[in-house]
């Protein structure tokens, strides 16, 4: 069960998890936002949303783009093709790796399975497919998960 922590200022700042969580408010660093319903650890009920007690300064988000991973692309595009639109499980790279093409927020799709493998080593005009998204680099709160 993963948990989500807000900055002192409600923004989304990550998840942890449970374990984690419990270990914050033992500590006192954060507090209980929202918890599950009639479920408790010892004397902590069991945490949703944790809002840290003081704010911490994300300097380092601003003006800097996300790193690129694969999850991110799979958060970015939201776990769907950007092919088809159905449920995409694989990384697509638009211009492919063989190509010179990088691992890059404007290079790669989530695809499926069967989208990926029709595309193979073409580019999507190659293939006779049509990208439904265009490839961006994600705003940071989109990377948090959900």
């Amino acid at each position: 069960m993963n948990v989500l922590v807000l900055n002192a200022s409600y923004e989304p700042l990550q998840h942890v998890d449970l374990r984690h969580a419990i270990r914050m408010l033992v500590r006192g660093v954060a507090v209980v936002e929202e918890a599950e319903e009639g479920r408790s650890i010892g004397a902590f009920p069991v945490p949703r949303v944790l809002r840290l007690v003081r704010y911490v300064a994300m300097r380092w988000r601003h003006g800097r783009r996300p790193p690129w991973s694969k999850r991110g692309v799979h958060l970015r595009d939201r776990g769907l093709c950007g092919y088809c639109g159905d449920r995409g499980h694989t990384i697509d790279h638009v211009l492919p790796r063989s190509r010179g093409g990088k691992d890059t927020w404007e290079n790669t799709v989530l695809a499926c399975a069967r989208c990926n493998n029709r595309k193979g080593d073409r580019t999507p005009a190659e293939a006779g497919l049509r990208l439904r998204v265009t490839p961006r680099v994600p705003r940071w709160d989109e990377l948090i998960g959900r």
